[in-house]
This record gives C-alpha cells, structure tokens and sequence, in this order.
C-alpha cells in the first residue's frame, strides 16, 4: 500500500477519536513537555538517596501561592502605586535567586501601550510576573501558548488580561468596523481581531471606546476559561483563576472587571 494510502488511514482514524480523549491526550503531552523542562532543577534518585535532607525550594518562595492569595497580592500591589508608595526596586536584592529560575506568581496578558507597564502599576519586582504583552491585548495562538506554558510549567496560579482606557488597538478596531477604515499592513489584521468586541457593544455614546474596551477583556477571559483544553482543565479543577481588569490612566488603579 502507498505512504499517502496510510496517512489517509491514519487520518481517518483520528478524526473518528472521542473529542475528550483527544483533549486528555493534549493535557498528557503538555504535563509531559512540563516535566520535561522542570527535570533540569530536579535531583536525580541517586542524588536523593545521598542527600539526606533534599528539599527543592523555589527561587522565589514567597511565590508560591493559592489562586486567591495570587489575586489579592496583585491588588494590594496596585494599591500601593496607587498610593505612592511602591517599594524601591533593587537587582542585587533577587539577583542570586534569578540565576537558579523563575517562579512567578501571576501572568499578565496585558496591552503594548508604553504607558501601562505590569511590574510598575502592581509593584512587582523581576521574577515575580510572567508577562505576554500585544497591541489590544487580545488572543493570538502565540500569547495561548505563552500562557499555557505559565500554567502547566511554571505553575503560575492567576492569570488577568489587563486592558486599559485610551488604548489605540481598540479604537482601531472601532474605526475599522464603524467607519470601514482600512489600515495598511499588519494593523489590520489587529482591528479585525478586536471586531468581535467593537460588534458587541451597540451604544454609540462617548463611553463606547471604554465599553469596547472592557467588552474585549471580557470575551478574552471568557475565551481563556473555557476555550483551551489545557487551561481549561486547569481552571475546572481550581488550580488557576483567570481574571480581567481595567487599567486607569489617570488614577494608576487597576478595577476588576470580570
């Protein structure tokens, strides 16, 4: 039989695979992708039978904490910038535990813009978030993955997509869709994305671009809870939480939004 008569076998096979088998199979091959890259700051047995007190501890300890806790930490943080009162940050001071890894405790999904920076607005120091960052801060399968591997690899127990007022990706996407503004290159592709936000919101007062903002936030939350099989199973089973806020630009506060 011919190499393109199997591979059609092969395919046909596949396709009549129960959907969650195939999702359990995913989760299996991403544990073990985890597991792959966790071994390299893992003893081996005969290290552990030598070492009468092994215990691995994280770079960052004081990371190592429950969804809620993550969430309330990332607040609190933001409180204190809100305040001024954001702790000097010094390298030296987390420079020994870098070199060992990384143990962040919150991902951020937030926007490009150079106005809203993550470490700053929760007053957080290197090492303790694991930030994706895109114009409109919306899904592409590349910032899916980075989150994935937060989740599944480093253990990462909060996620929030971070959006903010006056943001430029969003009233792309609303000229795009209620002016028929085309924009050259790539950014079109990035108005497109966010046109299922700018459909969703039917008002047409001044409030729209903010509403079309946190509408966008919302839908990517949505999408991240339930639309991912790694994600997902690990929200269904309360290891993550996945959280959307709204950064503001005159105030500094982050407000939670969904």
């Amino acid at each position: 039989m011919c190499h393109r008569c199997d591979r059609k076998n092969i395919d046909q096979q596949n396709s009549g695979q129960d959907p969650s088998k195939r999702s359990f199979l995913k989760l299996t091959a991403v544990s073990a992708i985890g597991l792959g890259f966790a071994s390299a700051g893992i003893a081996t047995a005969q290290e552990k039978k030598t070492a009468k007190t092994y215990t691995k501890i994280p770079p960052k300890p004081e990371n190592v904490l429950t969804p809620d806790q993550a969430l309330e930490r990332l607040m609190e943080g933001n409180e204190r910038y809100v305040a001024g009162k954001s702790a000097p940050l010094d390298f030296h001071d987390v420079q020994t535990a870098l070199i060992k890894g990384q143990n962040p405790y919150a991902t951020i999904l937030g926007c490009s813009d150079s106005r809203v920076s993550p470490e700053h607005c929760f007053d957080e120091a290197q090492g303790d978030l694991f930030v994706a960052r895109g114009a409109g801060n919306y899904l592409t399968n590349d910032n899916i993955a980075t989150l994935e591997y937060s989740v599944a690899v480093l253990n990462t127990p909060l996620i929030m997509v971070l959006g903010h007022e006056g943001c430029g990706a969003v009233k792309a996407a609303i000229d795009a869709v209620d002016n028929h503004k085309d924009f050259p290159g790539h950014i079109q592709l990035l108005a497109s994305a966010i046109a299922p936000a700018v459909r969703a919101v039917n008002d047409t007062s001044s409030d729209r671009l903010i509403n079309v903002t946190k509408r966008n936030v919302i839908m990517t939350v949505e999408r991240l809870r339930t639309k991912t099989p790694i994600l997902d199973h690990y929200h269904d089973h309360k290891k993550i939480r996945v959280v959307g806020g709204l950064y503001h630009l005159d105030t500094g506060r982050v407000e939670l939004i969904a």
